[in-house]
């Protein structure tokens, strides 16, 4: 187990330097951020001069490379809009993303595991159909949709949620809801699916020939064993809510991550856009990471080698 740890962690490293690679090209072909920064009415001066700080004057080669020398040490430059250091500012706003997609995830799986199971167990019936046509049409809707029709229904018709902003639990009801409806939607799909394939094995149908009550044969032996593939994928849905989390952000002006990025994108800040890509590319591989080791620990049979 150590050793394949270690083999995951050193895969990392090429992949986070193609990541970190292409974010700064990108970054460097939107524009030059000095004329932002200045305004119109700085001298030529004042931006030969701006650029000369920022290390904008010296060829590209040369910057990539000065680039990548600081990202090893954790340096990924100044944000300008903040007058402080990109990476602690990302950090500061990570614990409110992750608030925001763990609210999600978590009431995804309040959501999908049940309405899985009781499809799979009326399966062909009414509530099957109905339970999957709830589904597609939940996968279906961006979150960002959602969010806005959210709002309009309990903050402005209703009343009874406020519109945006952060500071109560009151203000994460809604973008939790906008998160979480497709990622349940996916679960449950997922969690239907398991339970109808493990519902058809030999060992089920002898669990009925012993005399077992059906509560018991659906939860203590089919459901646990369902848990296996539902483990895996709610850790990389998990993946997945962080990205979707940078529009919901937005829409509800939750002060997370995902606002933080695109305010950065908005005004070229270049040390803030970087840090905030390579901290989320981070995540996302921890989580995969992570997936496989639970994905191990449910099953002994994988062999993670």
């Amino acid at each position: 187990m150590g050793t394949y740890i270690a083999g995951r962690l050193a895969q990392m490293i090429p992949t986070l330097l193609l990541i970190v690679t292409i974010v700064f090209f990108l970054v460097y072909v939107v524009g030059d951020p000095v004329g932002l920064m200045l305004g119109d009415n700085a001298t030529p001066e004042q931006v030969a001069a701006m650029r000369e700080a920022m290390g904008l004057n010296q060829p590209v080669f040369m910057q990539y490379l000065n680039y990548i020398g600081s990202v090893l040490t954790g340096d990924f430059g100044e944000s300008y809009q903040y007058g402080q250091a990109a990476l602690p500012i990302v950090l500061e706003r990570l614990p409110a993303t992750l608030t925001l997609a763990i609210g999600a995830i978590l009431l995804a799986l309040v959501i999908a595991i049940p309405l899985g199971v009781w499809s799979a167990t009326h399966r062909g019936g009414v509530i099957d159909s109905v339970v999957s046509s709830i589904s597609v049409l939940a996968k279906a809707m961006p979150n960002f949709w959602l969010g806005i029709m959210l709002i309009l229904l309990f903050a402005v018709t209703l009343r009874w949620l406020p519109v945006s902003g952060a500071g109560s639990w009151a203000h994460l009801v809604l973008p939790v809801i906008a998160l979480g409806t497709g990622t349940a939607a996916e679960i449950t799909r997922l969690v239907r699916s398991s339970m109808i394939e493990i519902l058809s094995q030999d060992y089920i149908r002898t669990a009925y020939g012993k005399g077992l009550r059906r509560r018991a044969v659906v939860y203590r032996h089919a459901l646990l064993n369902a848990f296996v593939p539902v483990t895996s994928i709610t850790i990389l849905q998990f993946s997945t809510l962080i990205g979707g989390a940078l529009v919901t952000e937005v829409v509800f002006s939750w002060p997370g991550l995902g606002q933080l990025l695109v305010n950065a994108v908005s005004q070229r800040d270049m040390a803030l856009v970087q840090a905030s890509v390579f901290v989320i590319a981070v995540m996302v591989l921890a989580l995969s990471l992570i997936s496989d080791l639970l994905f191990k620990a449910v099953d002994r049979r994988i062999n993670l080698g």
